[in-house]
């Protein structure tokens, strides 16, 4: 599905909600269109982000649905009302991952696991550069900047003092060892990574190569939770198309594999001592006649 910005993601997300208080009515989609005196195609375009949403069909669709709490009725008017709205990355160009980054952005907590490199919310910006240089050898010097820009841009949420979203981090130990960029600019990261685990809406653990198997032996993946959804949104990144999980059982799912990673992690404190020691060795080895 091609994506420019925030209203699809916007749209995925309402029509995701319309669709859940559907089935907890006990209506199919066949029903509702007869009631509303509308073609089933267009009530599944609704539910599956692919078409517009006015504030009006959602009031409807809430009466039918029996929805009784106005706060609920209101919030997904407004959503309605700002699925138009784009966000501040359509102005930087194609990027590849624009669902992604809408949803992070509309995000109030993610949980993530990443067995191989730093998250990009957690990247230096010399460690981003050489993630996107080296991880992409057909790119152009203008997709590498534009990338780069867009990868320190996002950022800002999650280091914004009045709003900050939750961000919970699972690493494992080959990320901390793999030397991208130099050891130099892996150190920088190192150090930087245990400076916003000492946030108090960032935390930091690490699964150590001596845990043995884990349930993140398959790969990464996040868990997007959001203020105003009943539930989250996976995300399984993949080179060329990447993944979103939206069905209950799928989230639910994934949240139990990241509590056993949870369990099996470092704790932060533990963490944070693991991720010194690995810049330390990064340093010593960086000495005049070391190898």
């Amino acid at each position: 599905m091609a994506v420019h910005g925030n209203p699809t993601v916007r749209r995925r997300r309402l029509g995701t909600e319309l669709r859940r208080l559907r089935l907890a009515s006990g209506l199919t989609s066949t029903q509702v269109a007869e009631h509303l005196l509308i073609s089933q195609p267009k009530i599944s375009h609704m539910e599956n982000g692919r078409r517009a949403i006015k504030p009006r069909d959602v009031r409807d669709l809430c009466a039918l649905y029996q929805v009784d709490d106005p706060r609920v009725v209101e919030s997904l008017m407004q959503m309605a009302r700002e699925a138009d709205r784009q966000g501040w990355w359509v102005a930087c160009g194609e990027v590849p991952y624009a669902v992604y980054i809408g949803l992070e952005t509309e995000a109030s907590s993610i949980r993530s696991y990443e067995p191989l490199v730093i998250p990009g919310l957690l990247q230096t910006p010399a460690y981003a550069r050489a993630v996107i240089e080296e991880t992409i050898p057909l790119a152009t010097p203008e997709q590498i900047a534009v990338r780069h820009d867009v990868r320190l841009r996002r950022q800002s949420r999650a280091h914004h003092p009045a709003r900050p979203f939750r961000l919970w981090v699972v690493l494992d130990e080959s990320a901390l060892r793999r030397v991208v960029g130099s050891p130099k600019v892996m150190r920088e990261q190192l150090e930087y990574l245990n400076h916003l685990g000492t946030q108090p809406h960032i935390t930091v653990q690490v699964l150590p190569h001596s845990t043995g198997a884990h349930p993140g032996l398959s790969g990464q993946f996040s868990i997007l939770d959001f203020p105003d959804a009943a539930t989250g949104t996976v995300y399984l990144e993949r080179f060329t198309s990447d993944l979103y999980l939206e069905k209950r059982s799928d989230v639910q799912h994934y949240s139990t594999l990241y509590d056993h990673l949870q369990a099996q992690a470092l704790n932060p404190e533990h963490a944070r001592r693991f991720i010194a020691r690995a810049a330390l060795e990064l340093s010593a080895a960086s000495l005049p006649g070391r190898p």
